[in-house]
């Protein structure tokens, strides 16, 4: 029987995680997928935390140089997290004809082009179905599943943070503050949240699952990007009784004018399949133009299900002598004459704070008509205010038709204040 040796570079949570499947499924292994998968050494500064696995010291270095130069060494597990020094660590292995597997999302968004370089000098495999959605199998599925297919639409909940905050703030009414601060005793939250509740985590893995999914190379800088801090559960209300749910949304987009990708809040009707994906699970919405739609749910993140997804890439770079790279011209930047659109079209909804004076509603249609922007729901809230809360949505219209309508709405004298605008999609 086939044996494969591997080397985990970092036993955090999915590190340690990783190591347990292998340990515990090794015979498992043996029996159905006919290789013996053997964890040969581990990178670790923490000892203690090593030989607290039952991790056989011998096995143990804090050295890169020892695990990339052991010829027992077939497969290198990244799951260091951050730029350096995993990025260096893994072009290490590559240099040294070891294959990657790696659950890094900013890394490989930000060094994709690179580590893909070093990768084919040596022939190595270079596996990330971890990067993105934890343990749901989006990777492959775009990589070997949906190839028959021209995708047009993808969109996705891919970061459990935000939508556990978004599930809590909808249904216990509880603000944003208070929920993000449980989120961070419970773990499912960092002491510095920004990477989650600012956008920047799902950005990364919507610029590696769109790049898939296009075949064409969608950088960082392409993808607009809007988090949750500023949302109110006021708005959440409101939408809830228009027949929505709010979640941060991955969206990619490719059609005949060009390529849209953006992360921000978004309304989706109540019967969408989306809606029902809650607290830390994720999902992924497929189109394609054959197949028509699919959707991948499971746990976002975690030990274990993390996990799963890398083992399942070592699995596959045991079993597969084949190497496969990604379709496009896989570079830093887009490649030239292609066209990404920044004035995208949405639905919307807004909600403005004005005064209890006739003629009010009048005005802001009448600024609506002159950007080509008509409204299908509205709710004037308030009964004997000096001041009301107006929401309304609006049909598809352009984004920039949508921000310069509302300057203008601010302007007004008898509008006190415009003070939320949400995207509402499908």
């Amino acid at each position: 029987m086939k044996t494969v040796g591997v080397a985990i570079l970092g036993l955090g949570v999915v590190g340690s995680g990783t190591y347990k499947i292998l340990r515990d499924h090794r015979e498992f292994y043996k029996q159905t997928q006919g290789v013996d998968l053997s964890v040969e050494c581990v990178l670790e500064i923490n000892k203690q935390k090593a030989l607290d696995l039952g991790i056989e010291e011998s096995k143990v270095s804090d050295n890169i140089a020892e695990i990339v130069s052991n010829p027992n060494v077939d497969i290198v597990v990244e799951v260091i997290g951050g730029v350096e020094p995993a990025r260096s660590f893994v072009l290490a292995a590559l240099h040294s004809g070891k294959s990657v597997v790696t659950s890094n999302k900013e890394l490989f968004c930000k060094h994709w082009h690179e580590l893909e370089r070093a990768a084919k000098r040596t022939n190595a495999g270079l596996f990330f179905e971890a990067s993105c959605v934890g343990g749901v199998p989006i990777i492959r599925t775009l990589i070997d599943g949906m190839q028959a297919n021209v995708i047009t639409n993808l969109t996705g909940i891919i970061n459990g943070t935000t939508n556990y905050i978004l599930t809590r703030m909808a249904r216990e009414g509880s603000n944003y503050a208070d929920i993000l601060k449980d989120a961070q005793a419970l773990g499912y939250a960092e002491a510095n949240p920004a990477a989650d509740v600012e956008g920047y985590d799902a950005t990364y893995k919507l610029s590696i699952l769109s790049s898939l999914a296009f075949h064409t190379k969608v950088p960082l800088d392409k993808i607009y990007r809007e988090g949750i801090a500023d949302l109110k559960t006021c708005d959440i209300a409101y939408g809830n009784e228009l027949g929505y749910t709010l979640k941060l949304l991955a969206i990619g987009k490719n059609g005949k004018d060009g390529i849209e990708v953006r992360v921000h809040p978004a309304f989706i009707r109540k019967d969408h399949p989306l809606a029902s994906v809650n607290d830390s699970f994720n999902a992924v919405y497929l189109k394609g133009d054959s197949v028509g739609d699919i959707m991948l749910y499971g746990r976002g993140a975690g030990d274990l299900p993390t996990g799963s997804a890398i083992v399942s890439d070592v699995i596959y770079a045991a079993t597969h002598n084949d190497v496969k790279y990604a379709t496009f011209k896989n570079t830093q930047q887009a490649e030239k004459g292609v066209k990404f659109i920044t004035d995208f079209r949405s639905r919307y909804f807004i909600r403005f704070t004005a005064k209890d004076k006739a003629g009010v509603l009048a005005k802001v249609a009448g600024i609506f008509a002159k950007y080509n922007i008509s409204i299908i729901d509205l709710i004037q809230k308030g009964e004997d205010c000096e001041n009301i809360p107006i929401i309304l949505i609006t049909h598809e219209t352009s984004e920039f038709s949508v921000r310069r309508a509302l300057e203008k709405i601010g302007e007004l004298e008898d509008v006190v204040s415009v003070d939320s605008m949400i995207r509402v999609e499908g």
